[in-house]
């Protein structure tokens, strides 16, 4: 098993991860987090996503939008 199978095994992830999984720079992926617009956690001082919470997370990013009136 190759180190990036045993990853995409493991629920929780690093921002490492998170930006090769979403195909971002990870320096995008640290703007998302300052803003707060990605799911994110800290252990300590480390930044950790649980894969559930990012994949609930892209499937509403793929939802259409309600249209305000």
């Amino acid at each position: 098993m190759k180190p990036r199978d045993a990853a995409a095994l493991c629920p929780i992830m690093t921002p490492y991860e998170v930006a090769d999984y979403l195909r971002i720079h990870y320096t995008t992926l640290y703007k998302m987090i300052r803003r707060g617009e990605i799911p994110v956690f800290k252990m300590g001082s480390d930044y950790r996503f649980r894969r559930d919470e990012l994949e609930k997370w892209i499937a509403d990013k793929q939802r259409p939008q309600a249209r305000s009136k």
